[in-house]
């Protein structure tokens, strides 16, 4: 009986209830009443995926845009799209953070030796700690400047060095790129690419390359697009976390970069580059395969 009532609710706007009400056997009263009695909701298919994009765009802090939300949820619903992705954003009333205009701070020094380009915009490089970039940028505490600089390495995205000082010297670089040193993610014979700042052509930088043996690269002078990846991650990094906030101090925003860097950026941030994965991931599984091959080399027999 329901669905002869259904095929009617259907075609009354083609046909008249009497006519249809006689060629179905049913009765006109009983269809009308049929009608008004209340109906459950239609079940909404994408409920549980309005869900998982509310709850991954809130535990990022209100970050992600569309492409990061579709790579973290497409794990859980296969089906899911661009588009999906967008409309779901539009009913939820979030979006993601867009960034802001960059802003020149390099300043070469006019007496630095020149330095080779071995880079020349090639970022997307197959092997990791083998060819790395940096650059420094700057924050705004209530106590006055904080300057930060990183190491990224260019196979994964990973920031794997990071240094702060409340002056932007020489050192501040070789800071960065000792710490990454010190982690592992400076191969012997790596590449650093910079751009021709006066921190990155000094002596200090030089003699700790020739010490580690890492060969140095730069890029040419008032180009962002040779060091086109430090250039990005610092718009990635002062949109989604430094222009949201206010600094008290140096400390406060010493504290927030590092969070947003190790707690966000390497570990949970999805990278469109590197086929949306985790920046720490791959470079995870590139140690693990490492690892696994120097247990195979130590395992084999000593020919004679």
């Amino acid at each position: 009986m329901t669905e002869r009532y259904r095929l009617m609710e259907a075609e009354k706007g083609s046909f008249p209830v009497p006519a249809m009400a006689r060629l179905l056997a049913v009765s006109r009263s009983g269809f009308y009443s049929w009608l008004r009695r209340p109906r459950p909701e239609p079940a909404d298919p994408w409920a549980a995926a309005r869900e998982a994009v509310r709850a991954e765009h809130e535990a990022a802090r209100g970050i992600p845009g569309a492409r990061t939300l579709l790579a973290l949820v497409s794990p859980r619903f296969p089906g899911i799209t661009l588009y999906r992705v967008r409309r779901l954003m539009r009913e939820l009333g979030i979006r993601g953070v867009r960034p802001n205009a960059p802003k020149r701070t390099t300043v070469p020094d006019p007496g630095a030796p020149a330095r080779p380009d071995l880079v020349r915009r090639g970022f997307d490089r197959p092997v990791p700690t083998c060819w790395l970039c940096g650059d420094i940028t700057y924050l705004r505490t209530g106590q006055g400047w904080l300057y930060m600089a990183v190491v990224i390495d260019l196979c994964t995205r990973m920031v794997v060095g990071l240094s702060f000082s409340e002056r932007m010297g020489a050192d501040l670089p070789v800071a960065a790129l000792e710490a990454a040193w010190r982690r592992g993610y400076v191969a012997e014979g790596a590449v650093f690419h910079s751009d021709r700042g006066s921190q990155y052509t000094s002596k200090a930088i030089a003699e700790w390359a020739a010490a580690r043996g890492v060969r140095l690269s730069v890029g040419r002078t008032g180009s962002c697009h040779d060091n086109a990846v430090a250039e990005s991650f610092f718009g990635t990094f002062k949109s989604e976390m430094y222009h949201r906030f206010s600094f008290a101090t140096r400390d406060e925003a010493r504290a927030a970069s590092v969070g947003y860097v190790e707690g966000y950026y390497n570990r949970r941030r999805p990278h469109s580059s590197i086929d949306y994965e985790r920046p720490a991931d791959k470079m995870a599984s590139f140690m693990a395969r490492m690892d696994a091959a120097a247990e195979r080399e130590e395992g084999m027999p000593i020919a004679a």
